[in-house]
């Protein structure tokens, strides 16, 4: 059991005011590993006052103290890498591997990366007779998601300090370890106290409380679109900045020309990454209806290789879900899919062989019309729909076809035909033929997929206030 008794603020660990807690639940034991306090209003008011307190001296340091602080945060990070792996793999079901990677070190270099943004960052320009001067913008609220839980902390905190703003966060009730193990190594350093605060509890409360506090400046919020809503109106109410980071339902356009066996067989492993617990995954896949059947059973092939199982298992590539309302909500998809009359061509139920855990198999629709429920809303499981066009304007219009525009893919035969087809998607990053993720380019959506890019250099102009001095 990982226990944490306490709330981290003001630079210490500090008693919580209920003495109510949440229990971490394992999404492949289905048993307890975890505990960490629940929340109140009065803790989220003194974490703000802390972050309100330390807010002028920390605003007022260096450049070059600030990356420093972050390296060492950063160091402090990568010697608990195989904890926070072990954690998240643990709360989410992440196979060990990717979680090592992604879920682990990722992040902790993140952290570093920050600073070095903050260095090539100009903060100051000269337009005219004015002097135009980019400043912190105050304390930030940031509330995180459980499926990403480090990876998605990183992104706000790390550009909000290096911006020189200081932080409250509510981490995700499901998967709040990591973010304790952040305020561990945050406390290890001796980093000013009150800069960054944590508080864990359910959104209702801690993270409403973070919201509608007349001492956050800015509110910065990963999450479903639903809550997406509330936060907004919120901060509305308090004419705060918002940045939001909600849904998605990307598209994967295959074209023509494309090498099926190469474009399938990455279609199917970007939608399943996570076990599909990822707001990026390209969950459509636009095929040639003449081709479709081709599409199918490559897909089927390439969905078998992902081996399924004990997430602590270095051959596995696909862990459970995180929780068993996840589980009950992905299959209630699935259900659904049939009875709009998709045609199921792989997996759609729990696999016999795996009683214990949230697991889901696999699936895979075809025929799938793009007003069908499973086309049109994020599921967050491991659901694939396989949706013929016939000619490109319609893989184009289909694909824009959503409310969504976080991300998606195009894959043709040559570079630019696959860069003219991403030019006219209505989303926020686009891969082609396979282009690799980058993590210094902005993330983040077009439409109801949010507002504001996180990751990169660019993510940290969201932390500013922009001042003009005449002379």
């Amino acid at each position: 059991m990982i226990r944490y008794e306490h709330h981290y603020y003001a630079g210490d660990w500090q008693k919580p005011l209920t003495t109510e807690s949440i229990d971490v639940i394992s999404s492949a034991s289905e048993q307890p590993i975890g505990r960490v306090p629940r929340g109140s209003g009065d803790d989220v008011d003194r974490a703000v006052k802390a972050a309100r307190s330390a807010f002028e001296a920390w605003s007022q340091t260096s450049i070059q103290e600030r990356v420093d602080w972050l390296e060492k945060l950063s160091a402090a990070m990568k010697t608990r890498i195989p904890q926070i792996a072990e954690a998240i793999t643990h709360e989410v079901g992440t196979a060990i591997g990717f979680s090592t990677r992604v879920q682990a070190e990722f992040p902790a270099n993140m952290i570093g990366l920050n600073g070095k943004f903050l260095l090539e960052h100009p903060l100051e320009k000269e337009i005219g007779n004015s002097l135009v001067i980019k400043e912190p913008i105050g304390v930030v609220g940031c509330i995180t998601p459980w499926n990403y839980p480090l990876h998605q902390v990183v992104a706000k905190v790390a550009p909000a300090l290096a911006a020189g703003c200081t932080v409250v966060l509510k981490p995700a009730e499901l998967a709040p370890l990591s973010a304790l193990m952040l305020a561990d190594a945050a406390h290890e350093i001796k980093l000013p106290a009150g800069v960054f605060n944590v508080v864990s509890g359910s959104g209702r409360v801690v993270g409403e409380g973070i919201v509608g506090h007349p001492g956050v400046d800015m509110v910065s919020f990963t999450g479903s679109l639903q809550a997406g809503r509330r936060v907004a109106s919120l901060a509305g109410d308090g004419i705060k900045k918002v940045c939001l980071e909600l849904g998605g339902k990307s598209a994967f356009v295959v074209l023509d020309d494309a090498p099926f066996d190469k474009a399938i067989a990455a279609g199917v492993n970007n939608c399943m990454q996570n076990s599909g617990q990822t707001c990026s995954a390209w969950t459509r896949m636009l095929v040639p209806a003449a081709r479709q059947d081709e599409a199918i059973e490559l897909a089927k092939s390439q969905a078998a290789k992902l081996t399924m199982g004990d997430p602590f298992d270095g051959k596995t590539r696909l862990g459970p879900l995180a929780s068993a309302n996840q589980r009950d909500t992905v299959l209630g998809y699935i259900d659904r899919g049939k009875k709009e009359g998709a045609k199921l061509v792989a997996g759609g139920s729990r696999p016999a062989a795996l009683p214990t855990g949230y697991y889901v198999e696999p699936t895979i629709f075809a025929d799938v019309k793009n007003n069908m429920t499973i086309a049109q809303e994020e599921i967050f499981g491991p659901v694939l729909a396989i949706i013929p066009y016939n000619s490109e304007d319609e893989a184009v219009r289909l694909a824009n076809d959503t409310i969504y525009g976080l991300a998606g893919g195009v894959w043709a035969g040559t570079p630019d035909r696959a860069l003219q087809v991403a030019r006219r998607l209505r989303t926020g990053q686009v891969d082609i033929n396979g282009g690799r993720f980058n993590p210094l380019a902005p993330f983040g959506g077009y439409k109801k997929s949010g507002i504001g890019r996180e990751l990169g250099p660019l993510a940290i102009e969201e932390f500013f206030q922009i001042k003009a001095i005449q002379r």
